[in-house]
């Protein structure tokens, strides 16, 4: 569903685009206009069916198959929706086959990277990781399984688009905060912002934010995005304190 009833429907197509290939895995192939992906990362765009174009089987053909293809991967079907999902009517289909409807997300969308803060930036310490640091240290906060890990710091580092993390630090050295950025073109990504819970509430997340898309910018980013659960309503006032508006959303479908 498109939020914003202004919104450029090509940026946002674009967008789309960015996020798919900012989540691409090594594990996935095509269906039959449908990019089935089968990570065993935590990530859930990186392990479901992207329907991104039409095809030419029947819906329950196409099910048939991702269904033996999960199985062998030992992963649960999920499909994700969106407002470019082929056909426009798959969302009611498959409800109609019994697949439950989950994880409620929206794309947040900030067009203008100018006028960030960079004095209380200057206060903090911030320094990049690289690929496998990155995702060691969000697994860590997480507490994700070593597998999850392991398989996001692969997907990080055979990504088509290039991403940079980073990890903010308190007085005493110690990572508190990260977050990471995709690059593509004039369009930036925030990706896996996350804050220790003993930490929440200071700011420390809009710092971080503001100081990822200030290097964006100077990189050459004029237009941001991110995705992040509807029901996560202390991160999308984060989002929002930095300019981001919902543009529009997708959610799952799973067999019940």
């Amino acid at each position: 569903m498109i939020l914003a009833p202004a919104a450029d429907t090509t940026l946002l197509a674009r967008i789309e685009d960015a996020g798919l290939n900012a989540s691409a895995p090594p594990q996935q192939r095509w269906m039959d206009g449908w990019l089935v992906r089968f990570s065993p990362g935590k990530a859930k765009r990186a392990r479901c069916v992207n329907a991104v174009a039409p095809g030419r089987m029947s819906l329950a053909d196409k099910l048939a198959l991702c269904r033996q293809v999960y199985a062998a991967a030992q992963l649960p079907l999920y499909v994700r929706i969106t407002p470019f999902s082929h056909p426009p009517g798959l969302d009611l289909e498959l409800e109609r086959a019994g697949m439950r409807r989950e994880d409620d997300t929206r794309v947040m969308v900030r067009t203008d990277l100018a006028g960030l803060d960079a004095a209380e930036r200057r206060r903090t310490r911030i320094e990049p990781l690289g690929h496998h640091a990155f995702a060691e240290l969000v697994g860590r906060f997480r507490q994700s399984p070593l597998a999850q890990r392991q398989a996001h710091a692969q997907r990080l580092q055979e990504s088509p688009v290039p991403f940079q993390g980073y990890a903010l630090l308190d007085d005493e050295g110690t990572a508190v905060a990260c977050g990471q950025v995709a690059t593509e073109a004039e369009l930036v990504g925030l990706y896996d912002v996350y804050t220790l819970e003993a930490h929440r509430g200071r700011g420390l997340a809009t710092v971080l934010c503001a100081h990822l898309l200030a290097l964006a910018r100077q990189a050459g980013a004029t237009r941001a995005y991110l995705q992040v659960e509807a029901s996560n309503v202390a991160a999308r006032q984060v989002y929002a304190r930095l300019g981001f508006t919902d543009a529009y959303a997708y959610h799952y479908r799973t067999p019940a």
